[in-house]
């Protein structure tokens, strides 16, 4: 009834733990990015059909993963640290078996895991849309990427779990590190463009993926952006509530707005420097 599609690039760590997850689908398909370890085998072992593409940017690699001939009308979009409770696939197969025509995508909470620690309160993100009906979605921008559904979307009562620290803190750093370089570019893009963003959508949009577009559009205008952030999750949020995990999950979120802010501020010098050349 649901496809199911991973996305890789050298995931011989976690992917065995995700596909266990799945193995509930009788179509798993591997969109893989040239690993250089053990993923493919492990995927093949597995019975998954794999597909490989060169990545350019990460909306672009996600819809041609939707791109991919699936066997089912539904497809469940997952990353190799994210992991599917069977409680989830019972409840997503009874909605699909009664959803409305103009339903075309299911959205999901996810909880996201420091250690063994849900970030319940940290978390600035919980609500994610992962089921689509082939053909019926695409991606847009290159970094932190959303999805854009054609028809109505429901919410679904369960979660589906996030492990974004399976790899280690150094992991994080170096993804994020790589991340803020893409945000500062995209940041210098929209001003050149002078994209304006939208204080209506950003409160009141009924369209999640729209209004945290909007919301992040507007941050990116504050100045203090750290410090803001920081606060906002362990006050406003009550991260404190998660012990020592929010704690760190607040300050490491803090760190990477302060690597897009200081990103930015080097792009912009280096362009005055060249126009003065």
């Amino acid at each position: 009834m649901i496809s199911v599609l991973i996305l890789t690039k050298n995931e011989e760590q976690d992917l065995p733990g995700c596909l266990r997850s799945v193995s509930w689908s009788d179509d798993i398909h591997i969109l893989d990015s040239f690993s250089d370890d053990k993923t493919l085998e492990i995927a093949s072992n597995f019975g998954a059909i794999v597909t490989q593409r060169k990545f350019d940017n990460y909306s672009a690699q996600r819809n041609a993963g939707l791109n991919l001939d699936f066997k089912n009308e539904w497809l469940f979009i997952l990353d190799a640290d994210e992991r599917v409770p069977e409680k989830l696939i019972v409840e997503l197969e009874e909605q699909i078996t009664k959803v409305p025509e103009n339903v075309n995508g299911f959205r999901i909470r996810r909880r996201d895991f420091l250690n063994k620690t849900w970030l319940k309160h940290a978390q600035i993100s919980p609500f994610y849309i992962r089921v689509v009906k082939v053909g019926k979605s695409r991606y847009h921008r290159e970094i932190n990427e959303v999805i854009e559904v054609d028809g109505s979307i429901l919410d679904v009562v369960g979660y589906f779990d996030h492990y974004p620290f399976s790899k280690g803190y150094a992991h994080w750093l170096s993804k994020h590190n790589q991340y803020s370089t893409m945000e500062a570019q995209r940041w210098m893009d929209e001003h050149d463009s002078d994209m304006k963003f939208s204080f209506k959508k950003a409160l009141l949009s009924k369209d999640f993926s729209e209004k945290r577009y909007h919301q992040k559009g507007l941050f990116y205008k504050i100045p203090g952006r750290p410090l803001i952030k920081w606060l906002y999750m362990v006050i406003w949020r009550r991260a404190f509530l998660d012990g020592n995990a929010g704690f760190t999950y607040a300050s490491l979120q803090a760190i990477y707005e302060y690597f897009i802010v200081i990103k930015t501020k080097e792009m912009i010098l280096k362009r005055k420097q060249n126009s003065q050349i």
